[in-house]
């Protein structure tokens, strides 16, 4: 039979007895495999956080519009902050949507120094001097997020056959997750609009979490494209290329795209993105012999560039190819040597 949702998982399940979390973790293996894209519930994320960060995002955007760009990402070489509608590019396209990012705080370091042009993306997020409480939400969100990732990434492993610390190395200290608040403004009238291109995520897990009550997010699976609307108490939780790198394509790294909704209406959406250290090569997991007979490679990029070992020259590449404005500020450098 066509797929016709998402499989829900329960996570609540780890902590029900060691049967339980076992079938937990091979229900996790078995949708990852098939489909690279599932709902998780019982996570355990307090409501009033979840509120706290969906009230916040919808203030930041309602500012006038001086404000946001007071905090655009032009004017960081991290890449955080403010990106106008029409100011990212999927696959070459535009996309139909304005977004906040953010990443792990730290300090910027010198890249005359550092060696890797990676290392140019570590440094501090731009936050809206308005609106001083969304830093604290949003590291709380983060933080929070992080923990059920690697206990997600662990339960993977193990159901794989691996060790269940064979992911934390490339996490334990250095992680750089990413998070993003985007605002979908309707553009469909009513023949669909890009609000982001087909595309596959680069990093290693991405939970996502979609404002209530609304829709547009497509999976694509066997050659359909099913939609995948919000789902109360749960986040869509996704497979990058990463994880698919590290088990040879047995875990599946899913093309996916979003609608912009309908002209009159809107949409938040906040991904959040489990990435490893930026210098970080994700370990080639030693899969179950019935596993590595069912492992396909890698998938095709769609834009026909190869997933890189290391994490963050994926994610340099990424960037400077979706932002050409901040490129062109602030990596004038690397632009030239290519």
């Amino acid at each position: 039979m066509p797929l016709e949702t998402l499989p829900i998982l329960d996570f609540s399940r780890l902590n029900a007895g060691a049967e339980e979390a076992a079938q937990f973790r091979e229900d996790l293996r078995r949708a990852m495999h098939e489909v690279g894209f599932i709902y998780l519930s019982g996570h355990g994320i307090p409501q009033e956080l979840t509120d706290s960060l969906l009230d916040v995002s919808r203030r930041f955007f309602a500012l006038p519009e001086e404000q946001k760009l007071a905090v655009e990402n032009v004017h960081s070489p991290q890449f955080r902050g403010y990106t106008r509608v029409g100011g990212e590019l999927t696959a070459g396209a535009i996309d139909w949507r304005e977004q906040l990012d953010f990443a792990v705080e730290r300090e910027a370091r010198d890249p005359r120094a550092d060696g890797a042009d990676y290392w140019r993306l570590e440094g501090p997020n731009q936050w809206p001097q308005q609106l001083p409480e969304m830093q604290d939400i949003v590291t709380q969100w983060m933080e929070q997020l992080s923990e059920i990732s690697l206990a997600l990434l662990r339960s993977l492993a193990l159901s794989l056959g691996a060790p269940e610390e064979s992911f934390d190395e490339a996490f334990a200290t250095k992680a750089f997750p990413v998070l993003k608040i985007v605002r979908y403004p309707g553009e469909s009238d009513p023949e669909p609009k890009q609000g982001v291109g087909a595309h596959r995520d680069g990093g290693v897990l991405t939970l996502l979490l979609v404002e209530p009550g609304k829709g547009g997010l497509q999976v694509e699976h066997d050659g359909q494209w099913i939609d995948a609307p919000q789902v109360p108490g749960t986040f869509v939780v996704n497979i990058g290329e990463m994880l698919e790198l590290a088990t040879n394509g047995y875990l599946k790294a899913t093309l996916h795209r979003v609608i912009s909704p309908l002209r009159g209406t809107d949409r938040i959406s906040i991904p959040f993105f489990y990435n490893p250290s930026l210098d970080a090569r994700m370990p080639q997991i030693a899969l179950k012999p019935e596993f590595q007979d069912a492992a396909r490679g890698l998938s095709v990029d769609p834009t026909n560039s190869p997933i890189l070992d290391t994490y963050g020259d994926n994610a340099l590449r990424y960037r400077l190819r979706a932002h050409p404005n901040v490129a062109a500020a602030h990596y004038a450098d690397l632009l030239e040597q290519n």
